[in-house]
């Protein structure tokens, strides 16, 4: 009887040491530090198109996981079995129960997305593709709504007053139509009521100032040199000058990477040329920048109605107040391109 019982309780001990050592191993699995980041921390984007065999795959592979078990143990420990989509961070020393509870809960990672001051839609909605999950094509697809555009107060020309280049804070996965909501929440706090002031006291619209900045900005990268071309040109205005603002043929005929504007290019038939139409185009020639907007709203006032690019090629300008010492300094202008052999 004794023996019997012996027996017994070795069975049972060895089933204990058993159980022990499978719960272990299943908790390791489970909640082990399953990654290995020596160094810095990865992300993990799930998209529309994956599926759970995909997302696995990338957890084995960007994560650099080392138990494929203990991935799925957990998912289903986790009950989930469809992907979310979204941008997931995983920190170095993670657990995989801490992965796939991000997952399951949707705790994605928000990311900073760049809106630049691009030329055209086309060139923002390959942008913003490029750093999000929507495609371009939904993108422009609202950027070119007309029925969409009017209920927002714009049309296809005027539509880039509505961008505020900026960076914001995002999820990944946004929406087409979410993004351009916030685009427009983002316009409507920059335009606040200091700025509306401003513009009302300059005599522009809020589309006006943001197609002289979009001029402004193509004439100059120079910042602190802005306001004064933004001053130049609100003196032509003032005077009944037209712009003749060379970037403005360049949208005219879409010929952005032209170094020099030949007399026939100034026959452009569009009403995007300043030189045979006057007053501002109409609508901007590019995505317009917080620091042209605001060099426009804060111009600097004086007398010169002249520029011309520097021959240093600095990206500067010298300013003249007559058309004389103007052409004085359009003549060293084109002298430093025909050194450099640029006739085009």
């Amino acid at each position: 009887m004794k023996k019997k019982w012996k027996i017994l309780i070795t069975l049972i001990v060895v089933f204990l040491f058993a159980l022990a050592a499978t719960c272990s191993y299943v908790y390791v699995e489970m909640c082990g530090s399953d990654f290995k980041l020596s160094e810095q921390e990865t992300f993990i984007y799930i998209d529309r198109d994956d599926t759970m065999d995909s997302v696995q795959w990338k957890v084995m592979n960007q994560g650099m996981a080392t138990h494929e078990t203990g991935y799925k143990l957990v998912r289903r420990y986790r009950k989930f079995d469809s992907p979310l989509t979204g941008r997931y961070r995983i920190e170095k020393g993670e657990s995989m129960m801490d992965v796939v509870t991000r997952f399951s809960q949707k705790m994605q990672t928000p990311m900073n997305l760049t809106v630049g001051n691009s030329r055209t839609m086309d060139r923002l909605s390959r942008s913003l593709s490029n750093q999000l999950m929507i495609d371009s094509v939904e993108v422009i697809a609202l950027l070119t709504d007309t029925a969409l555009m009017r209920g927002w107060g714009y049309d296809r020309q005027t539509l880039p007053v509505m961008i505020v280049p900026d960076t914001y804070q995002v999820y990944w996965d946004i929406t087409a139509e979410a993004l351009i909501d916030r685009i427009r929440k983002e316009h409507e706090r920059f335009w606040n009521g200091e700025r509306l002031a401003k513009a009302e006291q300059i005599g522009l619209s809020k589309n006006e100032v943001c197609t002289l900045a979009s001029i402004v900005d193509e004439e100059t990268n120079n910042a602190g040199e802005k306001p004064m071309v933004a001053g130049l040109y609100m003196k032509r205005l003032q005077l009944g000058m037209p712009l003749q603002a060379d970037p403005t043929v360049k949208f005219a005929l879409q010929n952005f990477t032209a170094r020099r504007i030949t007399n026939s290019m100034l026959k452009a038939d569009s009403p995007y040329n300043t030189y045979i139409h006057r007053g501002l185009p109409p609508g901007p020639i590019r995505i317009a920048s917080k620091v042209g907007i605001d060099a426009v709203l804060n111009y600097v006032k004086h007398d010169y109605v002249y520029m011309c690019a520097k021959e240093d090629f600095s990206g500067t300008h010298n300013f003249s107040r007559t058309y004389s010492e103007h052409l004085t300094n359009a003549r060293r202008y084109q002298q430093a391109l025909n050194k450099r052999k640029i006739f085009k």
